[in-house]
């Protein structure tokens, strides 16, 4: 380019008359030394332009490269964030039907208690502590807001099984027992949830839980020897054997 300036410049020169090129010969030369120091600069900054240049194309497509690549991971995240949003929605739905569920569970424990309430006020009349406090204590913890559904179900059908094993179950317990009035205390045989029978510590009274009376009656002495059998048969110090009990009549219990 530098060239082809300097050359341009000496053809201008040839062409000018000879007079003007004597007299202004100087002039001449120092357009030519002005036009050549201005092409220098002029091809120094194109040769910098050109630089700038290509640092500008290559940042360019650095640029646009961390564009698509930005973009690209722009839809990775809308992706993420649209499954995240769905698993939101599908834990909040599950909590919502948990809460339901929690409710309709807790509404059902505690009708079930009720039953086994009135179960144990019309069963027959043994361990009244330790069943009522077993009783009491469930109803305080399916109250207890802190206690979990689960849990509270868990204490439930342990009830239900302690109070289905009396069942399974005979046992002698002292007590006292109200006759006509009379506090008696005796030794009380629970057959399962069948029968209680009463016998005082001489041997000479006996006597049974009458559950359409709801109290305790007196048997005759003609039975103190059957139940002194089958006392000593439930505390093991009689082999088992068949005996005839006075049960009476037994009144069917109502489901509620």
């Amino acid at each position: 380019m530098l060239r082809i300036i300097v050359a341009a410049a000496f053809v201008t020169l040839l062409a000018l008359p000879a007079a003007a090129q004597t007299g202004d010969a100087d002039g001449l030369e120092d357009k030519v030394e002005g036009t050549v120091d201005q092409a220098r600069e002029t091809q120094q900054q194109l040769d910098e332009w050109a630089g700038t240049r290509e640092e500008l194309e290559l940042r360019y497509r650095t640029a646009k490269a961390n564009v698509a690549y930005l973009r690209e991971r722009l839809a990775r995240q809308q992706d993420k964030a649209a499954a995240l949003d769905d698993a939101v929605a599908e834990l909040n739905r599950r909590l919502d039907e948990s809460g339901r569920l929690n409710a309709v569970i807790e509404d059902t424990l505690s009708v079930v208690l009720g039953r086994l309430e009135r179960a144990v006020a019309r069963d027959l009349p043994f361990l009244p502590e330790e069943r009522g406090a077993r009783l009491a204590g469930l109803r305080r913890e399916l109250a207890e807001p802190d206690v979990g559904a689960a849990e509270k179900l868990r204490r439930l059908l342990e009830a239900l099984m302690i109070e289905a094993q009396y069942g399974e179950t005979v046992e002698v317990t002292p007590r006292t027992v109200t006759i006509s009035g009379e506090e008696i205390h005796a030794d009380v045989l629970r057959i399962g949830r069948l029968a209680l029978f009463w016998r005082s510590p001489d041997g000479k009274r006996v006597g049974t839980w009458d559950p359409v009376a709801g109290q305790w009656t007196e048997l005759g002495g003609g039975d103190s020897r059957t139940i002194g059998r089958a006392m000593e048969m439930a505390t093991r110090m009689r082999p088992v054997e068949l005996i005839a009990l006075p049960l009476g009549s037994i009144t069917p219990e109502v489901a509620q």
